[in-house]
């Protein structure tokens, strides 16, 4: 994130597409710990080799706003559906 936030221009690759570096500042600027809590969660899950780990926690963090909520709504949806809830 350090490397990001103090490069003054330039674009940066986010899911191979081109980005430029203050819409990826700004994004990374936005977060809070609680997103950074949810990357290192996701990557303990992940069962995947990672080859380019610089790339993908560049591109994990971008995307992790979306990617968080979408996960704990999906959470939520499924633990609703689990019991035999009368609300």
């Amino acid at each position: 994130m350090v490397d990001i936030c103090v490069q003054e221009e330039g674009t940066i690759p986010i899911n191979d597409n081109q980005m430029p570096v203050e819409v990826v500042k700004s994004k990374f600027l936005k977060l809070t710990s609680s997103h950074i809590e949810y990357i290192m969660d996701s990557l303990d899950r992940n069962p995947s080799e990672v080859r380019n780990i610089r790339n993908y926690l560049i591109t994990a963090i971008y995307n992790v706003p979306n990617t968080m909520s979408q996960y704990y709504r999906s959470l939520v949806n499924h633990d609703m559906n689990e019991g035999d809830y009368n609300w």
